[in-house]
Formats: structure tokens, sequence, C-alpha cells
């Protein structure tokens, strides 16, 4: 892969961060963006770095092996992205944010630890599917991934608990995409508890997975 596509690449990470931050989907120096290379390589942004304000040339960028190649040192998070990765061959991208409805969503008692939202939408289904929940972790912890790894194979998203999500797409706009349609329906979510709200029957949601299907 040339320099010039790595360096549109890291470009193109820096406006997606900048877009999520400034849209109040993550905050401070929390969240971060991967983005795998035609070398099995990664570009992924830095530990400590707020996404509203990457430089892209400090964009991390890694060999298959892990290993900094150049940029700043990766997000402390780096094991969640290879583990999504390593069960996900066929994505090309994966944000992890602590975007406020999904974390609110992740803190409920009650969910179904097997699907935390349930199907209000079509574009739901369609970007995101089932949504399992990973059991908490303190951040770092290494066993985290082993955790996310169990499960990367069969969803393109999974919720940490009392954490946030780690969604992985085709594309890095994909993936964007998609982490943006879990926040707003983690909102409806929240709005409509206790109203018995009406959401897509089996039969919608199979006819919509066959039609739409995900990486």
């Amino acid at each position: 892969m040339s320099a010039h596509a790595i360096n549109a690449q890291r470009d193109q990470i820096a406006v997606m961060g900048k877009s999520l931050f400034d849209r109040g989907l993550t905050m401070g120096s929390s969240g971060n963006i991967s983005v795998r290379l035609e070398d099995g390589g990664w570009l992924m942004t830095p530990t400590n770095a707020c996404l509203g304000r990457l430089d892209p040339a400090r964009i991390a960028r890694l060999d298959r092996d892990g290993r900094l190649l150049d940029g700043d040192r990766p997000t402390k998070e780096q094991f969640l992205h290879t583990a999504m990765y390593q069960e996900r061959p066929q994505s090309g991208a994966i944000v992890h944010l602590h975007s406020t409805h999904s974390v609110a969503v992740s803190c409920l008692p009650d969910v179904d630890p097997c699907d935390c939202i349930p199907p209000l939408t079509a574009y739901y289904v369609m970007r995101i599917g089932r949504l399992p929940l990973v059991p908490y972790h303190i951040p770092g912890d290494p066993s985290l991934g082993d955790a996310v790894r169990g499960l990367a194979g069969r969803h393109s998203a999974v919720l940490l608990a009392n954490h946030g999500p780690v969604v992985a797409g085709k594309s890095l706009e994909a993936a964007v995409y998609a982490t943006e349609e879990l926040e707003e329906t983690a909102r409806l979510y929240l709005l409509l508890r206790g109203q018995n709200p009406r959401g897509l029957t089996p039969d919608q949601v199979a006819e919509l997975e066959a039609r739409f299907p995900r990486d």
C-alpha cells in the first residue's frame, strides 16, 4: 500500500473522528478508531488522543503482528480491535466509543445479555443486528479481548458493560454509520422504556437480514 494511500486513510480517520466528537458521540480522550490496511497491518488512533483533534501524521501504523511502525503509541485498547479483526477477516474498520445512550443501556440491570436492544427500526437491524453484552472488565484488562473474541465471529457489534460499544464494518464509513445507528437506537430505546413499543416482528427481521447482509 502506497504512502499516499496510507496518508489518505489517516486523513479520513481524523475527519470521521472530528465528526463524532463534534456531535457529542465521544468526549475528552475517550474512544478509538482503527482501519485495516492491505498488507494486514492497521492504522489506530493514539492512546490518550482526543478524536476531535487528531493529527493524521501521529495516527499509529502497526504491522500485522501489532508492532508500531510509525506514528504515536496506539490506543491502550488495541487488544479490543485485534480481537475483533481476528474473528472478522471481512471487516475493514472498527469504532469504539463511550457514547452516552449506548453506555446507559449497558448499565441497565434488565437488558437481555444476548441482545441488548430490541429491533425497533429497519436500519438498526440492517447495520447492527443482534447486540450482545460483554460482562464488565476493568479498562485495559486483556481478558476483555478474549471475551470480545468469543462473540465477534457471530456479531459485528458488541456492547461492553458499563463501558460502550465496539462496532466493526467493511469500511471506516460503514463502521461509523453503524455506530451512529446504534447510538440513536439506544436513545430511542431509553425514550420508549415503559411504553411497550411496537418493534419489528421476527419475520420482518429475517427479511431484512436476508436482503441486507452485514459484513
